[in-house]
């Protein structure tokens, strides 16, 4: 199953053709249809519609399909149609032009400031008087699925995308991860061997009143609280577990972003315990370029659906 993403954008157009004086084949104007849907990230599926009045009757059936497809995201489907684009001039008729001239002249007998009417305002009104009324919703909702699959396909390919981002990141936090564990046992190792080298100066100054085995066993004591104190193999441990579920989830795709969100808030948790027991310069910068990565991956699994 693939990964999505709750941001894309999609639109199409529906253009059916009619006649536009009755008899007269070639006198064709258009209405177009369009629809569009934008989705950006959020928590839930949050929808909303701008339809024309033509397209009322439909929100129920066009919010059903969004809902059968979509899981998450802010929604917002938009429709217009737009009568105003005629490749073909229509010419009026003359019984529209009788009346058009008889509804003018009665006009102007009460208004006499009025303006007469001009040729575009004719050549409109014969427009809107030879267009049949025409049901929308069918094409409307057939059109919504088409605009729906193109959505979808812009989504799978930004989900796509997020998620070579996602693999990369895990890679690189593994190999943070791998530089880490080594550095544990050889800050012990120096620790100990400080202690050794201080109680050895004590043992100068105290002119050989204290034993060798005294100085060896104080100075195990101290490394292993030291190491109790710095051991980070847990977090270490932990982080791995998180970084192969991140990892299986994403290669399953499907409705994973909060269980990524979660993930990831667990990461950074064991990222900062890492930086925390730092002993050495070097571990404090794993940490940081941990958290740098951390975070990358934070706000694209917000995107995630």
């Amino acid at each position: 199953m693939s990964v999505y993403s709750m941001t894309g954008y999609a639109s199409a157009q529906h253009t059916p053709a009619r006649e536009c004086a009755e008899g007269d084949a070639r006198n064709t104007a258009s209405s177009r249809l369009g629809i569009e849907i934008r989705a950006v990230n959020s928590r839930f599926l949050d929808l909303s519609f701008r339809l024309p009045e033509e397209l009322r009757g439909c929100e129920p059936a066009l919010r059903d399909k969004l809902n059968a497809r979509l899981k998450r995201g802010k929604v917002e489907l938009r429709a217009a149609i737009d009568s105003a684009g005629a490749s073909v001039v229509c010419e009026p008729s003359t019984r529209l032009l009788q009346r058009l001239n008889a509804i003018q002249d009665n006009v102007k007998a009460w208004l006499p400031a009025a303006q007469p009417l001009s040729v575009a305002e004719v050549i409109r009104l014969a427009v809107d008087e030879s267009a049949p009324s025409k049901d929308w919703q069918a094409p409307a909702l057939a059109l919504a699925d088409t605009v729906l699959d193109a959505l979808l396909s812009a989504r799978e390919r930004e989900g796509a995308r997020l998620a070579a981002m996602l693999f990369d990141r895990i890679a690189l936090l593994r190999t943070l991860a791998a530089k880490a564990e080594p550095l544990i046992p050889q800050l012990v190792a120096q620790q100990r061997q400080r202690f050794l080298d201080r109680w050895s100066q004590a043992m100068a100054l105290t002119e050989g009143q204290a034993t060798s085995d005294m100085a060896q066993d104080r100075a195990l004591t101290e490394a292993t609280a030291f190491a109790i104190r710095i051991d980070v193999a847990e977090e270490l441990t932990r982080l791995a577990s998180h970084l192969d579920e991140l990892e299986r989830l994403v290669k399953k795709g499907g409705e994973i972003g909060k269980r990524l969100d979660f993930l990831i808030q667990e990461l950074h948790r064991e990222a900062n315990t890492l930086g925390s027991k730092s002993a050495a310069l070097e571990l404090t910068h794993i940490s940081v370029d941990m958290k740098v990565l951390i975070e990358q991956m934070r706000e694209q699994v917000q995107n995630i659906e």
